[in-house]
């Protein structure tokens, strides 16, 4: 009798409205995002508009567009294919180099690790080539690839490669080496044993150098576009990526574009940060998140 009362209030609770309201309400961490965001708009409004209301603009922010001209140049964008095509050339080309630099660095980082002999004839080379920044790559790039295209993608390649591998070795070379002592004392072969401890091991490192290598990605295309043109002939004219977008801006002098064309690196960096990270969480159910 008492267990179908708990149950009938339970039940009752999870009815009642201030149950539902409290569920569907934005957590504490959403609302404090919220108050950040509108600060921020606040600030920019004060410093874009201060020579008004101090006499003389502040430093930086006080050359800046004010929110209400970035507002009104994204109005007239949103009707403008070639920005969309920008997004879509800027996408495309970061999904494709983020893909092959998980693809490749992360075998290539568990080879370093696993095989000594192979760590120290390929590290070396590695390490060398490591420290060069990848738009330092784009003339090159541009020579030994056909198109521009695919030296675009290949320089944003280039950007993620390097992250995922060093945090893929960071990972297997922090493993307990005693979790691989045990599983072979209990006779685990070497796939068993790659499968069943150095992977799960690994995998939260891998997370963490996928979501730092999304972020690089966007920076690396955004500068490739510039540099490059945007990509062929037929994409810049059509819309050469946002990079391309914020460099014909400042070109023609629209500088509230450029603000627009910022903060749409900055939303598909947090959407490709979060599609990301929740891939990563569903690879790693095991692990504990708050």
């Amino acid at each position: 009798m008492s267990e179908l009362s708990a149950a009938t209030v339970v039940a009752a609770q999870r009815l009642s409205p201030g149950a539902r309201l409290k569920r569907i309400a934005p957590s504490l961490s959403t609302r404090r995002g919220f108050v950040a965001i509108i600060l921020a708009l606040m600030l920019w409004q004060a410093g874009a508009t201060s020579n008004a209301w101090l006499g003389f603009p502040l430093p930086i922010i006080g050359a800046a567009p004010s929110p209400q001209a970035t507002l009104a140049a994204f109005a007239n964008l949103v009707v403008d294919p070639g920005y969309w095509q920008s997004w879509l050339a800027s996408l495309l080309r970061v999904t494709l180099g983020f893909a092959a630099a998980t693809a490749l660095g992360a075998p290539f980082g568990l080879a370093l690790a696993s095989y000594s002999s192979f760590r120290g004839a390929a590290f070396p080379v590695f390490e060398l080539l490591r420290p060069i920044p990848p738009l330092a790559w784009v003339p090159a790039s541009i020579i030994f690839w056909p198109t521009q295209e695919l030296s675009i993608a290949f320089v944003i390649f280039l950007g993620g490669f390097y992250t995922i591998v060093l945090n893929v070795l960071g990972g297997a070379d922090a493993l307990d080496i005693r979790l691989i002592q045990s599983a072979r004392s209990m006779g685990a072969s070497r796939w068993t044993i790659f499968r069943r401890v150095i992977l799960p091991g690994v995998a939260p490192s891998l997370g963490v150098g996928m979501e730092t290598a999304i972020g690089v990605t966007w920076e690396v295309v955004v500068a490739a576009e510039m540099i490059s043109g945007g990509g062929s002939g037929a994409a810049a004219s059509s819309g050469g990526g946002l990079g391309f977008f914020i460099w014909n801006s400042y070109v023609g002098g629209d500088y509230p574009a450029i603000v627009v064309g910022m903060i749409s690196i900055g939303f598909a960096g947090y959407l490709s940060s979060a599609l990301v990270r929740r891939g990563v969480v569903e690879l790693t159910p095991w692990l504990k998140r708050r």
